[in-house]
């Protein structure tokens, strides 16, 4: 959530399929923790840099719809490609009965014949509906209408920024719900891309998703004009790990998000409870949730009475070992005995250039991390900040399934949930030791 542009979750995750069948793609393959490390990352990196013909995963296999053009923030339309009124047609009329599970549909010229459209049309909305788990076809003999049939499954597109950290364990809370639910998922990344954040959209609206789970580039876009097109949409919208900042009381958008503001408060609250008193803070310009993070933890410097150091908070747009390196000088000459960190990558980092500057971990100065996505397997395990990913997951696929139920309850609904801190070797320490700053 903090790492902003993750540049090695290049390329698009192929998205899992139906969620009541075997999942595929790098969402399903990843195991909780060792799939979102280096080996894997680049692993996946390499592959995603190959071109193939699945560029878009699900929604490219079906039918190769042209790219929307990079960057357009008009409205969305909402009329749909012939073939996907078609298949919205055939999906219909296998949850009529016309067509029971296991039964065979008529031909394709037949079906072309009926709906005065060409055979090329009802091939792509025929596999539409193959992707989507409502039939099944079989090689020399036809379509049939698969076990599960077209039901009242909606499908629901699903857009993160990366595949590779973070949003990994978000996904899994969806999956949990949509499987229990029935429902098909369409997974992709947007790769921290703000233009191809867009595409994304537009191929869901054409590729026919009921509803749409989003963590948008608010942070690399123009907040107001995306939250805007979002709330435009044709589609009920909820999204994740972005709360709108500074819109009306009114806002229709429904919202499922960690309290980041919590998190900074709950690191610096550890380590006042440590003893440490002069506490610094270390994160980047450019991510989404290092302003919220700040709040929370310039309130506690406030009510627990810290020092409040001239120079202790330091942001930058990126983090180099020549940043890092002055920054563990400033730690040592300030006398800072605590440092917050955004994230892991950045507190992982930092380790070595806090030795050199003569520091001793925890002893001297204690180390939160934020993210807990790779802290405990740092070289001296590192406290973090835990957001609830899966259950933010989990939350927003209820929310959006309860706003695509009978009935269609669109009550707009705003959800912040509290990290834990994961205490570990970087902030515990039995006995405090008192490091004078430096003349």
């Amino acid at each position: 959530m903090t790492g902003g542009r993750n540049r090695d979750c290049a390329g698009v995750g192929p998205a899992l399929r139906s969620a009541d069948r075997t999942c595929v793609g790098p969402f399903a393959r990843m195991r909780p923790r060792e799939a979102r490390f280096p080996a894997a990352r680049a692993a996946s990196a390499r592959h995603l840099a190959e071109p193939s013909p699945n560029e878009y995963g699900c929604i490219a296999k079906t039918h190769g719809r042209p790219r929307a053009e990079e960057g357009d923030m008009g409205a969305f339309p909402n009329t749909q490609p012939l073939f996907v009124s078609l298949a919205q047609q055939l999906r219909d009329r296998i949850a009529a009965g016309e067509w029971s599970r296991g039964e065979r549909l008529p031909p394709e010229a037949t079906l072309a014949a009926t709906h005065a459209v060409g055979i090329n049309t009802v091939r792509r909305a025929v596999g539409m509906l193959v992707d989507d788990g409502v039939v099944v076809r079989r090689q020399g003999s036809g379509t049939y209408v698969s076990a599960r049939g077209a039901g009242k499954s909606p499908v629901i597109g699903v857009i993160v920024p990366s595949h590779s950290y973070y949003f990994p364990t978000v996904v899994e809370g969806i999956t949990e719900v949509a499987r229990a639910a029935g429902v098909t998922l369409r997974i992709v990344s947007s790769e921290y891309d703000d233009a191809l954040e867009i595409r994304r959209i537009r191929e869901f609206l054409a590729a026919g998703c009921s509803g749409l789970l989003i963590t948008p580039t608010l942070h690399l876009a123009d907040p107001t004009a995306r939250l805007d097109l979002l709330r435009a949409l044709p589609i009920p919208v909820v999204l994740m790990e972005r709360m709108p900042t500074d819109s009306p009381p009114d806002d229709g958008l429904s919202a499922v998000c960690t309290d980041v503001v919590a998190g900074g408060y709950a690191a610096v609250r550890h380590l006042a409870r440590q003893g440490r008193r002069r506490i610094g803070f270390l994160g980047r310009r450019d991510t989404a949730t290092a302003d919220a993070a700040l709040r929370g933890y310039r309130r506690a410097i406030d009510d627990l009475t810290l020092v409040d150091l001239p120079g202790a908070v330091v942001r930058r747009d990126s983090w180099d070992d020549a940043a890092l390196a002055d920054y563990a000088h400033r730690a040592r000459s300030a006398g800072l005995d605590g440092v917050v960190c955004l994230g892991d990558r950045e507190a992982t980092a930092l380790l070595p250039h806090l030795r050199r500057a003569g520091l001793s971990l925890p002893d001297d100065l204690a180390l939160v991390a934020f993210d807990d996505e790779e802290a405990a397997d740092a070289p001296l395990p590192l406290t973090a900040v835990s957001p609830p990913k899966r259950e933010i997951g989990r939350l927003a696929a209820s929310t959006l399934l309860r706003m695509l139920g009978r009935g269609g309850d669109r009550t707009p609904v705003r959800m912040l949930l509290q990290p834990i801190v994961r205490e570990r070797a970087s902030s515990a320490r039995a006995q405090p030791r008192v490091l004078q700053p430096l003349a």
